[in-house]
C-alpha cells in the first residue's frame, strides 16, 4: 500500500485557523526543489509555519497522523521531521496547480523524504478544479476534498494538483525522514 487516508485529523475550526496562521506567516510563490520557479509545473503561493509558538499544535496534529498510519499502513523507518510545515495556497486567479511529481529529489532533505502528509483545508464546495490526485497504475486517483481530511502517501508517488477553475484551495503539507530505502 502507497496511500492511506486519515478522516478526520483536523476539524473545520482548525482548519480555517491554519489558514489564518499562513496568512499572518506571509505568503510567497511556491518553487521546487531546490528552490527553482517552473510557472508551467507549480502555480501556487506558499507560507511556511513553525513547529513552535502558535503551529506547535498543528505539528503534534501532523506527529501523531503520520504515527498512525505508518504503524498501520506503512512500517517506514520514520525518524525525522526536518523540513517546517508548507501551507500551500492554489487560486483561480494564477489557475492554480502542480504538475506530476515525487516529493523525494536531489536537495540534501528532498533526497531523505519517507512519507508525505497533505491535510485539506478548504471546503470542497468553495473551489473548483484543484484535485490532489496519486498516480496509482495508469490513472490519478483522487484524493478527498473533505476539509480537514488527511491523505498520507509514500514520497516517492507521483502526484499533482489539477489547475483550480473556481476559488481557493488550501493544503497543508509535511514531509517525514528517514535513512535512505533499502
Amino acid at each position: 500500500m502507497f496511500n492511506h487516508t486519515l478522516p478526520a485529523l483536523l476539524s473545520k475550526a482548525e482548519s480555517r485557523e491554519i489558514i489564518r496562521l499562513a496568512e499572518v506567516a506571509g505568503q510567497t510563490q511556491g518553487g521546487l526543489v531546490g528552490g527553482q520557479r517552473h510557472d508551467n509545473i507549480r502555480r501556487a503561493r506558499i507560507s511556511w509555519l513553525n513547529d513552535q509558538g502558535d503551529a506547535a499544535w498543528v505539528m503534534s496534529r501532523i506527529l501523531q497522523g503520520v504515527a498512525d498510519a505508518n504503524r498501520q499502513a506503512f512500517q517506514f523507518d520514520i525518524t525525522d521531521f526536518k523540513e517546517r510545515l508548507q501551507v500551500a495556497c492554489y487560486d483561480e486567479s494564477d489557475e492554480g496547480h502542480y504538475d506530476w511529481h515525487s516529493d523525494i529529489g536531489d536537495g540534501p532533505l528532498a533526497r531523505l523524504r519517507k512519507l508525505t502528509i497533505v491535510a485539506q483545508l478548504s471546503e470542497a464546495d468553495t473551489y473548483e478544479g484543484g484535485n490532489l490526485e496519486l498516480a496509482l497504475g495508469n490513472h490519478g486517483q483522487p484524493a478527498s476534498r473533505d476539509i480537514g481530511v488527511a491523505t498520507v502517501f509514500a514520497s516517492f508517488l507521483q502526484h499533482r494538483v489539477q489547475p483550480v477553475s473556481r476559488g481557493k484551495r488550501y493544503s497543508l503539507t509535511c514531509w517525514c525522514h528517514g535513512p535512505k530505502f533499502r
